[in-house]
This record gives structure tokens, C-alpha cells and sequence, in this order.
């Protein structure tokens, strides 16, 4: 049996992190090792422990989750960071996904959803619901449009084949794999060898990153 996946809560309300440590700890492939009521507390916590996935509150005390989802992902490459907060239009967790979160989810979410996102984003993968997502981008794409592509990615842009170019449109728009896979008439295997190719392509981390691409690239509006 692998090792369960190591968590962190980091959340300024201590019987909030209580619940999720519970509905976590309940499963024996996760287990809960650190928790921390601010973004400096985090950081520290990061530096005296092995982390795999952090959730991270976005509105606390001090440092928020965002500047601290940045310096922990700058600091730690491989932790993969899941942005909570209570509103699905807060501004905040684009800006936290623009610094590196590789997804978020709504602190009302059911206890199974929050599961699966954290063993999805510990394979590597992206939390993304589609509609919140196509919610959450379209109220705040003014953030994500002032800025341009990278040129690395600017250029890997231009190198994108037709159907890439369609599937990264799509990704921006927050569509499903199997949302793009309808739309495309083609197997849902095949939309996850697209992205795999975009990952590539445009040195993304993850899907979140593709649909900031896909804003500021102008893609998407």
C-alpha cells in the first residue's frame, strides 16, 4: 500500500479545519499532518514538514492565502495547493490560482467532492468545477486580460496545432473534458491527449493555467 497523501489545513477558523481534518482523516490514503491558522504559520509548518496538497483558506489575518500560495508554491514546487473560500465570485481566488493554487472549491462542498479533488490534485491534475468556473472567470477576467502571456508561451501559442487551439479555447471557457468531448464529436480519451499536449506545449502546470493562458492570450473574453 502507497503512503497516504500528507495534507495541511491552513484556515484562521479553528472548528473549520476540525471538520475537514475529520472528513480527511476518515480515509485511509489521506492523512492530515499540519494545520495552521495564517499564512506565515503555513510557511513555517512547510519547512518543518513533508506536505503533499495544502488547502488554503483565502481570507485570513495577516498573510493571506494568496501571497502565501505564492511563496509556498515558489518555495516548493511540487506541493500542489487547493484555494477554499466561502464566496464562488471571490475575486481572490483568481488572483490565488494566478499564483500558483491548482484549483479551488467551495467550502460547502460535500465531504466525497473534497476528497476526490484532493487525490485529483495529488496525481497531478487540476480542481476545476466547470460552472463555477465559467462564473468565477467571467466576473473576473478584467484581472486575468492585463496581462500578456509569458514569451515562452507566446510563442508556444503560435506552435499549437487547429485542434489544440480549439480545445484551449474550450479549456478557458471552463468545459468539462467530457463537455469538450461532446462538443468536438470525439472520445473523452482523446480531449485528455489534447491537454496533455497543451501542458506541454505551453509549460502549464496544470488546466488551471491553461485557462489564465487562454484569457490573457485573448482566447477567451
Amino acid at each position: 500500500m502507497n503512503d497516504p497523501v500528507r495534507l495541511m489545513l491552513v484556515d484562521d477558523q479553528e472548528l473549520v479545519r476540525a471538520g475537514l481534518a475529520m472528513v480527511l482523516d476518515s480515509c485511509d490514503d489521506l492523512t492530515v499532518v499540519a494545520q495552521a491558522g495564517d499564512g506565515e504559520a503555513a510557511l513555517a509548518a512547510l519547512e518543518a514538514t513533508g506536505v503533499d496538497v495544502v488547502l488554503m483558506d483565502v481570507r485570513m489575518p495577516g498573510l493571506d492565502g494568496i501571497e502565501a500560495t505564492r511563496r509556498a508554491v515558489e518555495r516548493h514546487p511540487d506541493l500542489r495547493v487547493i484555494v477554499l473560500t466561502t464566496f464562488d465570485l471571490d475575486e481572490s481566488v483568481t488572483a490565488a490560482i494566478a499564483a500558483g493554487a491548482s484549483g479551488f472549491l467551495l467550502k460547502g462542498v460535500p465531504p466525497q467532492f473534497l476528497i476526490d479533488a484532493v487525490r485529483t490534485v495529488h496525481r497531478g491534475d487540476s480542481v476545476i468545477d466547470p460552472v463555477s468556473t465559467r462564473r468565477l472567470v467571467r466576473a473576473t477576467a478584467p484581472l486575468l486580460g492585463d496581462e500578456r502571456p509569458e514569451p515562452d508561451a507566446a510563442v508556444a501559442l503560435d506552435e499549437l496545432t487547429p485542434r489544440e487551439r480549439e480545445v484551449l479555447v474550450l479549456v478557458g471557457e471552463g468545459r468539462s473534458n467530457a463537455e469538450i468531448a461532446e462538443g468536438l464529436v470525439v472520445s473523452e480519451a482523446t480531449v485528455k491527449t489534447h491537454i496533455g499536449h497543451l501542458l506541454a506545449k505551453t509549460q502549464s502546470r496544470d488546466r488551471v493555467q491553461l485557462v489564465v493562458l487562454a484569457f490573457r492570450a485573448g482566447l477567451v473574453s
